[in-house]
């Protein structure tokens, strides 16, 4: 027996050194930081333009994607951070297109709100927006969340695009002056019509009392852009997606529009009128311009029309469905009043709740991500909430739902088969291949599955269907472990010979599906596929440049080398089963 394993495994020694020769190697990045791995990314989707062709090849399409900027009344929560997930799940996706990727996110940091949460916590609002605003940046590095831009609406850089929109709309015939009276949402910064209100008058997001307000302010003339946002719609119906968030905003149009106020005499903290000092610039008629301003460098002269000329129009605005009409009427409308293209689409996603009631600041029922990461880790977090909560519609959190989702899918479907397949070729094979994976797959339909699992998981994520992304990646994985307790190569080892061989073959095959599962969920666990690639006996260099079309069967070849199995993602024990491993009586091997 020990005689056949050895000669089974002379195919994986002999000559190894050659071969690996023969393997492409990768530039040379500098690893760990995010910001490296930035680096890393923007590399690779500019690999295709080399110094001898960079006169004559077209650059790389681009794609700018943008989270909200988000409002710093109070530190992140879950529901900001996970837009920000599901953004930078679409923009890593897009790198890995070889997209000229611009990922853009930020703090919203003027109007009254923020004026009184500064007051609240003893400080001024400068500082406070100081602290907040990194309190976002720490998230996000927390959250493997690797973003291009940061935008803070306090930034010198920003106040000078939004004069230059400000005075461009002016130019246009476009803003106004005139008094409005109406029940005003303090934590929606927006007055609201009676209609939508709940009982009391209060704001269905917030549940709080919408108090009466009249004051003299400058307007916008949404309603002279009525018809050509219906135009927009009727010739883009992508415009806005799902097809749900569509049909709202087809209503709010179709029931008449009204000239806002984009001008607030009351509050102090904000951009100052250009024509009127004595006037701040409504809060998301200045924050909404942050996607053009973002595209800047600091200190440089900055101009709305350099912002423009940077990148935009921007390919996909991801936000929560509570400010679609934000983006879907006011911006569109006042991008056309400026002369901007639209953006390309706008993307609602649905509340994350907690208890059936949405997770909010305002509210009180906050799920902290730090705390998920501190207990749980990054790629569990970021896993549940794109794989559970359908992209689009809302989705409630559970502990126990969360535990068991991570720990059956990543746990046990993902790590184990890697884990228990790494074991066997180090014990049989000295943890070396003895054949390339394309010869191991020959004549093999699950190569064939494999490949049709991937091409509907790069058209899961091409439509945002992120949740089915995950379930078609993770088919692969169940695929991988039924296919393995089928061929058992455990006992054909045992046999020798022909059956021995048949076994060093199906273990290089179930491998190369583990390489593909690493590539194709690296959008949505970035570290956990790192984890498994450097497993393979690839380096973080070599993970941080790949592309889609890395995960095309073949990269495993003979004589490459696996690394000592480890486990990739420990499972979540809970404190039942802690309690029962104490005491055998309580669990099952009491029974």
């Amino acid at each position: 027996m020990a005689a056949g394993r050895a000669f089974l495994c002379a195919p994986a020694c002999i000559g190894a050194t050659a071969r690996r020769l023969a393997f492409a190697s990768p530039p040379i990045r500098p690893p760990a930081s995010a910001s490296h791995r930035r680096a890393g990314a923007r590399a690779r989707c500019c690999a295709t333009i080399s110094s001898s062709d960079a006169s004559t090849s077209a650059p790389p399409p681009s794609y700018v994607i943008t989270t909200p900027l988000y409002y710093v009344n109070a530190p992140p929560h879950m529901g900001s951070a996970y837009t920000t997930i599901a953004a930078d799940a679409v923009a890593r996706f897009q790198r890995l297109l070889e997209k000229r990727v611009i990922f853009i996110t930020g703090t919203d940091e003027h109007g009254e709100k923020i004026a009184t949460s500064a007051e609240a916590s003893g400080r001024n609002p400068k500082e406070h927006c100081d602290i907040i605003s990194n309190s976002y940046k720490t998230l996000w590095a927390d959250l493997d969340i690797e973003y291009d831009k940061f935008i803070r609406t306090t930034d010198p850089k920003h106040e000078a695009v939004v004069n230059d929109f400000y005075s461009r709309v002016l130019s246009n015939g476009d803003i106004y002056r005139a008094d409005y009276e109406g029940l005003y949402c303090v934590s929606c910064e927006e007055y609201k019509d009676e209609k939508e209100l709940a009982e009391n008058n209060c704001c269905p997001v917030h549940l709080k009392p919408c108090l009466p307000r009249k004051e003299d302010n400058y307007f916008f003339a949404l309603s002279k852009y009525q018809h050509k946002l219906e135009e927009l719609l009727t010739r883009n119906p992508n415009f806005v997606r799902p097809s749900h968030r569509l049909h709202e905003v087809e209503g709010w149009i179709k029931s008449g529009l009204r000239d806002f106020s984009i001008s607030r005499a009351s509050v102090e903290w904000g951009i100052p009128v250009p024509n009127d000092t004595k006037q701040t610039i409504y809060v998301w008629f200045d924050a909404l311009l942050g996607y053009l301003s973002a595209s800047l460098d600091d200190g440089e002269q900055a101009s709305l029309q350099q912002a423009v000329d940077r990148g935009w129009p921007a390919s996909l605005h991801l936000i929560g469905k509570d400010i679609l009409r934000f983006h879907a009427v006011y911006w569109p409308a006042m991008l056309m009043s400026a002369g901007i293209s639209v953006p390309d689409a706008v993307f609602g996603h649905g509340f994350l709740t907690k208890d059936g009631m949405k997770m909010g600041k305002s509210l009180g029922n906050t799920l902290e991500p730090k705390d998920l990461v501190d207990r749980f880790g990054v790629d569990a977090v970021r896993y549940f909430f794109l794989r559970e909560v359908e992209f689009g519609n809302d989705g409630d959190y559970s502990e126990e739902r969360f535990i068991n989702t991570v720990n059956a899918h990543l746990a046990n479907t993902i790590g184990n088969l890697l884990n228990r397949t790494l074991g066997l070729l180090k014990k049989n094979c000295n943890s070396m291949l003895a054949f390339d994976s394309i010869a191991a797959a020959d004549g093999n339909s699950f190569k064939n599955n494999v490949e049709n699992l991937v091409d509907k998981a790069r058209g899961h994520y091409e439509n945002l269907s992120l949740t089915s992304a995950c379930e078609t990646i993770l088919e692969i994985g169940n695929l991988g472990n039924l296919y393995i307790d089928e061929q058992a190569p455990w006992s054909c080892f045992k046999q020798g010979g022909e059956s021995a061989e048949k076994a060093a073959k199906d273990l290089v095959i179930i491998l190369e599906a583990m390489r593909i599962i690493a590539i194709a969920l690296s959008p949505i666990t970035p570290s956990l596929s790192l984890r498994i690639y450097t497993q393979l006996g690839f380096t973080e260099d070599q993970f941080s440049t790949l592309r889609w079309d890395d995960t095309k069967w073949g990269a495993l070849k003979a004589g490459q080398a696996m690394m000592e199995p480890k486990p990739i993602f420990a499972k979540i024990e809970t404190e039942v089963e802690e309690k029962g491993q104490a005491s055998p009586k309580e669990g099952k091997g009491g029974k």
